[in-house]
């Protein structure tokens, strides 16, 4: 197994109380497999990433509990220094927002070509032709001439297209990707899906897939983890998801996607908002937005049942939410 999260805890101290923004979290990513992390803003999905790959903000968060198997090896007991030589050489991100991620006063070649320099002792001059390299590898038109430009004389798409370069130079195991299609236009958006696709098919990595849309991963993905108030609560393979979500969230957020044999009708949306992760309801904390609670989910957190050898689903009533019942 190349990435085995156990059971992460992850919360944030603040003058306003305790943020519990991770409880529990527990999935597994092999080698070239893609697993994408669904759920809306505030789900924990970005939390939990970021504890994984070691850039948590500390203080105010904190890992209460955990473990995070990397290869074998816990990342959580590694040293500062130990977890530095992983983080980008073995493992590494691809952030929301490339104009942020992206270091304004530096030229994209000597931000790729740092990595080189840094983690490889390259000189400066081998470096910049390797950055070249990776930019023509992601699709960057002109990129002899382009690699010495700043982010900001780039488009959305283009920026992101070099956020994955970053992330490909030391061609690491596992990439995790965190709303890598944020903000950018539906054909920008495919064309960077197809790109992370191919390039996770070439160098068979492991691939964490963060996003709240479920429409962006129908075709990449093989296994899906649905995240909600800091839990996993469904995990399946993409096509049996999709078929038959055992999950009433899960079923709330596909019927919230366009289809075209629904033409005409009127998208269904999930009532309600998202919890407090200050004040989590008790029992199932989807419980106040769910159509089928019952009294058991106001006081019961439900485990992650099994539905079937490789899928789960944190629903006391996942049988009848598996057969389209409510």
């Amino acid at each position: 197994m190349l990435l085995d999260v156990r059971d992460l805890h992850v919360e944030f101290r603040t003058r306003e109380g305790v943020a519990r923004a991770v409880n529990g979290v527990s999935y597994a990513v092999d080698e070239g497999e893609t697993l994408a992390v669904l759920g809306e803003s505030g789900s924990g999905k970005s939390v939990t990433a970021q504890a994984v790959m070691g850039i948590l903000d500390v203080p105010p968060g904190r890992i209460t509990g955990g473990r995070v198997l990397f290869r074998g090896r816990d990342l959580l007991t590694l040293k500062d220094e130990e977890r530095r030589r992983v983080r980008g050489a073995e493992m590494a991100m691809i952030f929301q927002d490339a104009l942020s991620a992206l270091n304004p006063v530096l030229t994209v070649g000597d931000q790729l070509g740092e990595m080189f320099v840094v983690h490889r002792g390259m000189s400066k001059k081998d470096a910049r032709a390797r950055a070249v390299e990776l930019m023509v590898r992601v699709g960057i038109p002109a990129a002899a001439q382009r690699v010495r430009d700043y982010p900001h004389q780039f488009s959305g798409g283009m920026r992101q297209r070099i956020m994955i370069a970053m992330a490909l130079a030391l061609q690491p195991a596992l990439i995790i990707a965190d709303e890598p299609t944020t903000a950018l236009d539906v054909t920008v958006q495919a064309q960077i899906m197809d790109l992370l696709a191919e390039l996770q098919r070439e160098y068979r990595m492991g691939l964490v897939l963060i996003t709240h849309d479920l429409g962006v991963v129908a075709d990449v993905a093989d296994r899906i983890a649905v995240m909600y108030a800091g839990r996993i609560v469904e995990s399946a393979p993409v096509h049996d998801l999709y078929k038959a979500p055992a999950h009433p969230y899960t079923r709330g957020l596909l019927d919230s996607i366009p289809r075209l044999d629904r033409k005409g009708r009127e998208l269904s949306a999930i009532k309600g908002l998202p919890p407090n992760l200050m004040d989590i309801p008790p029992g199932c904390a989807f419980h106040p937005r769910c159509p089928m609670a019952r009294d058991v989910c106001l006081t019961d957190v439900p485990p992650l049942y099994e539905v079937s050898g490789d899928r789960g689903s944190a629903c006391h009533f996942w049988r009848e939410c598996l057969h389209g019942r409510s």
